[in-house]
């Protein structure tokens, strides 16, 4: 076990607890793991809290921003062997690992059981079907392993990133709101432990700027995610500088602290995903910020006079090279590159014509990001890489291009042109973060273990907070382990547990813990509509119900108001300002979806379609 250094308070080991009030089984994260341990607790008769650190319009987790795949196989035997070839030689408990593989290999099944769709597999409609590939290498993204034919991917529709699956999660936790209590914006503190059976019989949450404790009667179950945004915890375990985390920008690593806290073994810390451009990077954020996560096709950044750059000014990966998710092959495995704090694209002049010739790059925001320089020494000071560096770097790329051969990272002479004179330019870049799997370690029935691998009584975890996946990783995994796990653990958590030895004293004084925060999911009382203006609703968004007020007079769309919503403020924020004039001008709701927030902009779209109906009967 890895205790972290930075751990504030004690373990909460209590003789006498104040309890602000009480339900069966306590679920920490509203994600896909959280959602679906809490469904399946309120199904086995629990009444449930589901409480999360993020504010209204940003729960979900990852499962919010993600490609919405789940790993699926046809044949247990294959896929058994195809899970154990990405491990390699990395050991994982034999019951869980098949525990995994079935729940993966049923996943159609489940789907239809309890997601309420006809599933969609990726294999059949996109790969093999009519629909053609939509991410050449998607599955399996290790076709040379053994077992690797019986990979496919499942959806709840025809359609990725747009959110799908996590409303089917969403609307399923809504469904259920008489059992199922959620709070959003009410991050755990602590798990509450009895001190003499070990048992975890409630968690310290604030609420409302109140730490109040809540116990748990049967069960908890940490959800909760890993650690994309905590610094020291990625310097700590990852031995990365930063990262840019292009999922939820609330995995604060609050799991990993309170299951410390409590003695739970901990496990897979140094693993974590990445995605997007070159070796799985993005555009350099700022503090607080998601990166942009790029998947589409771009020659242009590996085909030319342009390579990529650590911290001294030397290359350090191929960057024609595909990645998968994140890796690039080395000496027999697939693993991430070593993170740099400041690594940069290089390109010259006629590079830069190169993407000004381009009739659409993936980031419309590109040239923004350019810093120019006359000389590479000035480059250099620039960037704060090492000059001499950077000029043999240049200068070795040059002979490469000219001789045929790449001596320094293999790339494919055939996308390499040497450097002209100056000026030369640069863009800075940063390695991205899907999810970490690090966390307490569980077994096959979802409990959580202490350091003596002993299941800690009524403790249970579910999602990539102690991921099963420890090495190489394939696409759909995690999620597919959140729909797994998250029903065991829900299902185990609701079962009823013998009585602890703490005597609880009950009082709710002075304690606001709210209400149900998305009760009113269907509520439009206090949104006001004065002459000739209608209200139009929509289900589609991300964050669930989208409202407008359309004013419409003499045949013509006069106004647009998004009065309600909850749409991810960096994603759907562009089609929630965008969309209503839009509208306005082209006088229909028909207009073209916001470029990166396609599932917003449907919202809002349907959500006008619906007022605009109301005035034929005005």
């Amino acid at each position: 076990m890895i205790n972290h250094t930075y751990r504030k308070e004690a373990p909460k080991l209590a003789a006498k607890t104040t309890w602000n009030g009480t339900y069966d089984v306590i679920v920490i994260g509203f994600g896909a793991a959280g959602a679906t341990a809490a469904r399946f607790a309120a199904d086995n008769g629990a009444k449930v809290l589901l409480t999360d650190a993020a504010p209204e319009g940003h729960e979900g987790g990852n499962v919010r921003y993600a490609g919405q795949v789940v790993a699926t196989g046809s044949d247990y035997d294959k896929m058994l062997a195809y899970y154990k070839a990405m491990l390699g030689p990395i050991d994982l408990d034999s019951d869980l690992l098949q525990t995994y593989v079935h729940g993966m290999v049923n996943m159609r099944q489940y789907f239809r059981d309890y997601l309420d769709v006809e599933p969609v597999s990726y294999n059949n409609t996109y790969k093999n079907g009519s629909r053609g590939e939509v991410a050449k290498g998607l599955a399996p993204e290790y076709p040379e392993y053994e077992g690797a034919d019986t990979f496919d991917l499942t959806t709840v529709h025809e359609g990725f990133f747009d959110a799908a699956l996590w409303k089917n999660l969403r609307q399923h936790v809504v469904d259920r709101n008489q059992n199922i209590d959620v709070w959003l914006a009410s991050p755990a503190q602590h798990l509450i432990q009895d001190p003499t059976t070990k048992a975890i019989i409630g968690v310290t949450i604030k609420r409302n700027g109140q730490s109040v404790n809540i116990q748990a009667k049967n069960g908890v179950v940490l959800a909760c995610g890993g650690f994309e945004t905590d610094k020291q915890a990625i310097q700590d375990y990852l031995g990365a500088p930063h990262l840019a985390p292009i999922g939820t920008l609330y995995n604060q690593g609050d799991g990993i602290k309170m299951a410390e806290e409590i003695g739970a073994d901990m496990w897979h810390m140094k693993s974590y995903e990445g995605l997007g451009l070159l070796s799985g990077m993005t555009f350099a954020t700022h503090p607080g910020e998601r990166g942009k996560l790029i998947l589409a096709p771009w020659p242009d950044l590996y085909t030319g006079s342009i390579f990529v750059v650590g911290d001294d000014g030397s290359r350090y990966f191929r960057e024609d090279e595909a990645n998968r998710h994140g890796r690039l092959y080395d000496h027999g495995t697939w693993r991430i590159p070593t993170a740099q704090d400041h690594p940069y694209l290089i390109f010259d002049q006629k590079q830069y014509e190169q993407f000004k010739a381009a009739e659409q790059l993936p980031d419309p925001d590109f040239f923004s990001r350019v810093i120019k320089a006359d000389s590479l020494a000035d480059l250099a000071a620039q960037t704060q890489l090492n000059p001499d560096v950077l000029q043999q770097t240049v200068t070795e790329f040059n002979r490469f291009a000219k001789n045929g051969v790449d001596y320094s990272q293999h790339r494919d002479a055939a996308t390499m042109r040497a450097f002209a004179a100056g000026p030369y330019y640069a863009v800075k870049l940063e390695s991205g973060m899907l999810n970490t799997q690090g966390g307490p370690r569980r077994n096959a029935k979802a409990e959580i273990l202490n350091t003596k691998q002993q299941p800690i009584p009524h403790l249970y975890g579910a999602g990539e907070l102690g991921g099963a996946n420890a090495n190489q990783y394939a696409g759909g995994s995690n999620i597919a382990e959140c729909l797994i796990f998250g029903k065991i653990a829900g299902e185990n958590a609701a079962k009823a547990k013998g009585e602890t030895t703490v005597a609880p004293i009950t009082t709710t004084a002075n304690v606001d813990l709210g209400g149900n925060d998305l009760s009113s999911e269907d509520s439009l009382a206090g949104i006001s509509v004065g002459p000739n203006q209608y209200l139009g609703v929509s289900e589609a968004g991300i964050g669930g119900q989208v409202v407008v007020r359309v004013t419409y007079a003499d045949d013509k769309i006069q106004a647009v108001e998004v009065v309600k919503q909850s749409e991810s403020e960096d994603v759907g924020k562009a089609a929630v300002e965008q969309l209503p004039a839009k509208m306005v001008a082209a006088n229909s709701y028909d207009v073209d979806a916001v470029s990166g927030a396609s599932a917003s902009s449907n919202a809002i779209k349907s959500a006008v379609k619906n007022a605009l109906a109301k005035t034929v009967h005005a």
